[in-house]
């Protein structure tokens, strides 16, 4: 069976989580990683005699499954690891940093046997060499899932060691890693904490190219270096280089005596440390970094990007994460800001969203460094191409993050270099920068704030709607001309006319009249056209999915093909392309991913392990493909039965309370059943005292017309039910029938193109629903203008003022 990439992230995290106790999570994932760590070489290079990492004799995770309830687990643990770390020169001092022995951590005697037990035991029912596919790194992935974790539950202080994927990707993109052309081109990170944004820095150039370009990264904290290398291993980059230094004080890749210079270089800094020239003198620097001016003693900002910039080769490119702050502050900084602008070495800057990172809570821009075209950016027609991306996210947790549509949206943006919204970006000429005295914040440049909903005296005075609010939704007139004249004209007032307009329509009805124009109708037979053309061009694609796929070439293929798509269409301004790919997106992230995965894992199967594959074909669909006549039945079987129950409801509303008919045939629980019922019946009948027979009547006679309906319920009940386990057993039964192509059809059209063509008809829906509201809005703003309502006040206080008289009272 197929291991479901999110269940095995899920369960992971959930299964060590438990197990953690009240270790910090800083430090508890040095234990859970090493473990991940061995099992996955083991699975991958045991038993190879010629792969790249030696797993010996008593080092591997078979080895560690053995020691499952051993008194000296923890001991014996830390040989196993000591072991296979001694079999690889690589792994030394990376996987036998964490002591699998400490009692204060892991707890004593049996409570430490215990807690490793159970954690060997969460990966011992994992293979990772079995589900590995090329170009889809579930283990990698997974091991990306536990350090995002472990970053949010470390803290403020203790989550620096990792970088949001989705920041990374963005960074990766931006310095078009993926035109690549030689594999002789590194990648170095200068702050490489836990290998996360070196390695997708080398996974676009990969992924895009084929080339796999050399890795070099520089980490000052002990445990975290140890992470990254072993991150590397995990992610097929075992060649990596990954040294543990300050890179400020001790920078290690030299070349006769300089800073070795890289092709690209990425890095997401500590923002703002103060004891950044520990080591070292920054006035008389060995390797010249500071020709540019010697950054505060206090803020180490401009350190590190004057290093990065040293480390470019002539031709290189690189983006930094920094605080905004290095944007504005003056002094020292400002000086050097100064220096690199008028050089042209910053090809652009993106303002990223407050809250992403794990070590800080405060927004932070992409520094986008490219030596190669600096020459250009200081010429005439030259400058920064500036993003404003601050509002592109999504909450998640306590953190915020990117969206796919986001990164896109980003990436588009800056390497098409496209400034058709300057409320999200535009090219700045360095004669701006320069007017500014070298600021570089981006609100002085890029205005993303809403245009305010201004209120027109006029119209609260003497009605109508003014037609600049009208005209403010000039994107949905652009499409829907006639829906406008369907929905306004102008104000009776000759005068006004020109500047105001009123309903033609009451405001309850604005949504149907949307809805129903032939206008709107056609707009929306055009959208979904469009949509259904795609279908049927990427059906063939998604039927074709076979054994040994790739995934994450599909959902690449699929939502560069959808994103275009929208974006070449006409009626863009109403539907944006990039929420349309969101749609995808999240779904392939909820569902599709799973299906895709393991389609690519064990074929079209609708059975596994004999039973029916219900994670890849719910049951659902099958009912509705080839049952629905039965289910209609059912249905109908359980609205009669429903039905009857409607009925005894409203009996016990009735007679049930306090003094009712139906009371005394209650049970101790006050509830009515059949045999308390029929109890209280046969009770009544046996009465023999003429004067309470009588009395009994009105009591017998509801009591048997809801023993009636009791009787009636359970044989309805027992129908469906009966009815349900028939077509329970033909569904199931089914299963083992289905073809490979009715499993496609099942799969492909009444799963996966069934919910995207939902998703696309509730960006219609949205549409229309915005339209609405914001006419509505207006209309309900100036309905009643000034003079109305003091014609309201004055028939109201005529009304209150003969209630008076009629009381006697005169009011002055």
């Amino acid at each position: 069976m197929a291991l479901k990439k999110s269940e095995l992230y899920s369960s992971l995290w959930k299964s060590c989580d438990e197990l953690r106790g009240g270790m910090d999570a800083s430090q508890y994932k040095d234990y859970v990683l090493v473990l991940l760590f061995v099992k996955y070489v083991s699975d991958k290079y045991a038993g190879n005699p010629n792969a790249l990492i030696e797993v010996p004799p008593g080092g591997s995770f078979a080895d560690m499954v053995a020691l499952k309830n051993d008194k000296e687990i923890g001991d014996k643990i830390n040989k196993l690891v000591g072991r296979l770390a001694d079999a690889n020169d690589t792994l030394k001092g990376a996987i036998n940093v964490a002591d699998f022995n400490d009692e204060e951590k892991l707890g004593k005697g049996k409570e430490m046997v215990d807690r490793l037990t159970k954690l060997v035991g969460i990966f011992e029912g994992l293979d990772f060499g079995r589900n590995r596919a090329e170009g889809d790194d579930l283990l990698g992935d997974a091991y990306e899932y536990l350090m995002r974790h472990f970053a949010t539950e470390s803290g403020k202080s203790k989550g620096q060691f990792y970088t949001p994927a989705e920041v990374s990707r963005v960074m990766a993109q931006v310095i078009e890693l993926g035109r690549a052309t030689d594999a002789r081109q590194s990648i170095f990170d200068p702050t490489c904490g836990s290998g996360s944004l070196l390695l997708k820095a080398h996974d676009e150039a990969k992924s895009r190219t084929g080339l796999d370009l050399a890795l070099y990264g520089q980490e000052m904290d002990n445990a975290t270096a140890a992470l990254s290398r072993m991150n590397m291993v995990l992610h097929d980059c075992p060649t990596a280089e990954i040294w543990r230094d300050n890179t400020l004080a001790n920078p290690h890749f030299l070349y006769m005596g300089a800073l070795q210079t890289f092709d690209y270089v990425v890095a997401n800094p500590p923002f703002s440390t103060k004891a950044w020239s520990n080591g070292f003198d920054p006035l008389n620097d060995l390797f010249g970094r500071f020709e540019y001016g010697v950054p505060p003693a206090k803020n180490g900002d401009f350190a590190f990007l004057l290093h990065i910039l040293k480390t470019l080769k002539s031709t290189g490119k690189g983006a930094v994460i920094l605080p905004h702050g290095v944007l504005f502050r003056g002094g020292a900084e400002g000086s050097i800001r100064a220096n690199i602008v008028k050089r042209g070495f910053i090809k652009g800057i993106i303002g990223l969203p407050a809250n992403l990172f794990y070590g800080t809570g405060i927004p932070a821009c992409i520094i986008v460094l490219d030596k190669e075209g600096a020459a250009g950016r200081t010429a005439e027609g030259g400058g920064i191409f500036m993003v404003d991306a601050s509002k592109g996210f999504i909450k998640d947790g306590a953190k915020n993050r990117l969206r796919a549509q986001d990164m896109h949206r980003i990436v588009d943006t800056f390497t098409r270099q496209d400034g058709s919204d300057p409320k999200y970006a535009r090219l700045v000429p360095l004669s701006e920068i320069t007017a500014n005295d070298y600021n570089l914040n981006l609100p002085r440049y890029i205005d993303s704030t809403e245009p305010e909903d201004l209120q027109d005296i006029e119209a609260h005075l003497k009605g109508g709607i003014p037609l600049a609010d009208i005209d403010g939704l000039q994107r949905y007139w652009q499409v829907l001309p006639a829906v406008r004249q369907a929905l306004f004209a102008p104000v009776a007032d000759a005068k006004r006319s020109k500047a105001y307009c009123q309903l033609t329509v009451e405001p309850s009805q604005i949504k149907a009249t949307i809805f129903g124009h032939s206008e709107f109708t056609t707009f929306n037979q055009t959208v979904t056209q469009r949509f259904a053309t795609w279908k049927v061009a990427h059906t063939p694609l998604l039927t074709g999915i076979q054994v040994g796929d790739r995934p994450k070439a599909l959902i690449e293929t699929l939502s560069e093909s959808l994103l275009k798509t929208f974006q070449a269409f006409e009626a863009a301004p109403l539907i944006d392309a990039y929420d349309v790919y969101q749609h995808l997106m999240d779904y392939w992230a909820e569902t599709m991913q799973d299906d895709v995965w393991m389609i690519a894992t064990d074929g079209w199967q609708a059975l596994q392990d004999g039973k029916p594959n219900l994670d890849l074909i719910p049951t659902a669909l099958v009912v509705a493909r080839y049952f629905a006549a039965e289910q209609q039945a059912v249905e109908a079987l359980e609205a009669e039965r429903d039905a009857i129950t409607r009925q005894m409801e409203e009996q016990y509303e009735e007679h049930g309370g306090e003094g009712g008919l139906l009371e005394e045939g209650k049970t101790d629980k006050g509830k009515l059943t059949a045999k308390s019922v029929k109890d209280r019946l046969k009770a009544l009948q046996a009465l023999t005292v003429r004067a309470e027979i009588a009395e009994a009547q009105d009591e017998i006679k509801a009591l048997k017309a809801y023993a009636a309906l009791l009787e009636q319920e359970a044989t309805a009940s027992k129908k469906a039910k009966d009815a349900q386990k028939t077509l329970d057993a033909k569904v199931a039964a089914k299963y083992s029938h289905l073809t490979v192509a009715d499993i496609q059809t099942l799969v492909v059209q009444d799963k996966w193109l069934a919910t995207l063509t939902a998703s696309v008809q509730s960006e219609l829906d949205r549409v229309s629903q915005a339209l609405t509201g914001r006419i509505r809005q207006l209309a309900e703003r100036y309905a009643t203008p000034l003079p109305a309502l003091g014609d309201e006040v004055e028939v109201l206080a005529s009304r209150v003022d003969e209630h008076l008289k009629a009381m006697g009272f005169v009011w002055n």
